[in-house]
């Protein structure tokens, strides 16, 4: 992608950058590439999940976390989707109001919330799960086979280094 660099008005052009500065190219860095392609492929998805299923991508997220655990505390929720809490308690909450979701005390501590799905919920996600499918499929032929393998080792090699890095009990992420 290339960008013209304006000129300031009356025809003079910007400061020098230094050579450092000049030498970073944010469309070259690993984090931003990641970021925009993520966002690129949830904009994506979240269009379809909902003018099919009126689900945003953290409620999708949510629902399919809950779908795969039966039972899960919010907060594991959260650990699961890299999702932050607040974000997480939004999605749940919403997802509570439209009959998607039970939120009960749970039973081995009180003071704590389970979520589980309802009937609705499942009826949901079940509809939701090939829409997923085949939205992903249309990736793969974008990419072909041996590449889609190979990203999603890659992926997963990078998110085991990062938490690595990260160390015990890191932030929720940059959702």
């Amino acid at each position: 992608m290339k960008l013209r660099v304006k000129k300031k008005s009356g025809g003079q052009a910007p400061p020098p950058v230094s050579s450092a500065a000049s030498a970073f190219r944010l469309e070259d860095f690993l984090p931003y590439q990641l970021s925009v392609t993520a966002n690129r492929v949830s904009r994506l998805f979240a269009k379809q999940y909902s003018q099919h299923f009126g689900l945003s991508i953290p409620e999708w997220r949510v629902l399919s976390v809950v779908a795969r655990f039966g039972t899960i505390s919010p907060g594991a929720v959260s650990e699961w989707t890299g999702m932050d809490k607040v974000k997480v308690s939004r999605a749940a909450a919403g997802l509570v109001h439209r009959g998607l979701l039970r939120q009960v005390q749970d039973p081995i501590d009180g003071r704590a919330r389970v979520l589980s799905l309802t009937r609705k919920g499942t009826k949901t996600h079940q509809g939701v799960v090939p829409l997923a499918r085949k939205l992903e499929a249309s990736l793969v032929i974008g990419l072909g086979k041996a590449d889609w393998t190979a990203l999603h080792k890659v992926l997963q090699r990078l998110n085991a280094h990062v938490q690595e890095i990260e160390g015990p009990n890191p932030g929720s992420g940059l959702d």
